[in-house]
């Protein structure tokens, strides 16, 4: 897939078929990760790749905090429960990944570090994408990052910058609309 294809192709999936991910097409996303730039090259990213029961259990995890959030049972909307359904179960993607940043306290180095580190999970989205794969980049899972950490075993040096279901898409969501060029973009001294 031409790389302009892929970015205007890729989109949020949140419902998956249970098809497992072979390792080899895995591995070459997480390569094509790599090839991200990063500040003073230090190629900060750190990628967790996690099925099986711990992928289960950061899907509970991240279930927990949503419903957390929400009405009790029997007071919630059919879209709350669609999204609690979603995240109990990460929409049954086999894999999860995690990207995960040295953790800095200076305020500099760590904008640096988790900048590199989103960068990276940007190519690896795209380059998801190109293997016909679907993915959904996701930070609310880091509302219960303590559980989150302990689940994973995230050491105390690592800071956890995004999480990504991955698997063959099981729908085809329509583009959300974009703005225009104009909206977003100042151009100055030009």
């Amino acid at each position: 897939m031409e790389l302009y294809e892929a970015i205007k192709t890729r989109r949020s999936i949140r419902k998956f078929k249970p098809d497992p991910v072979p390792r080899e097409v895995i591995t070459k996303i997480l390569e094509m990760a790599t090839w991200a730039p990063s500040g003073l090259n230090w190629q900060q990213w750190h990628f967790l790749v996690v099925t099986g029961p711990k992928k289960d259990e950061v899907a509970r995890s991240y279930g927990r905090i949503v419903e957390f959030g929400m009405p009790p049972a029997g007071q919630r909307s059919p879209q709350q429960e669609g999204f609690l359904q979603w995240a109990k179960t990460l929409g049954g993607a086999p894999v999860v990944i995690v990207a995960l940043s040295p953790a800095h306290g200076h305020p500099a180095l760590r904008k640096m570090n988790l900048e590199s580190v989103a960068a990276s999970f940007s190519h690896l989205l795209l380059a998801a994408t190109s293997e016909g794969l679907g993915t959904c980049w996701m930070t609310g899972p880091l509302n219960n990052e303590a559980e989150l950490r302990k689940v994973l075993a995230v050491p105390d040096d690592k800071e956890i910058v995004a999480i990504t279901p991955l698997g063959y898409p099981a729908e085809s969501p329509v583009a959300a609309p974009r703005k225009k060029l104009d909206e977003v973009v100042t151009w100055i001294g030009f």
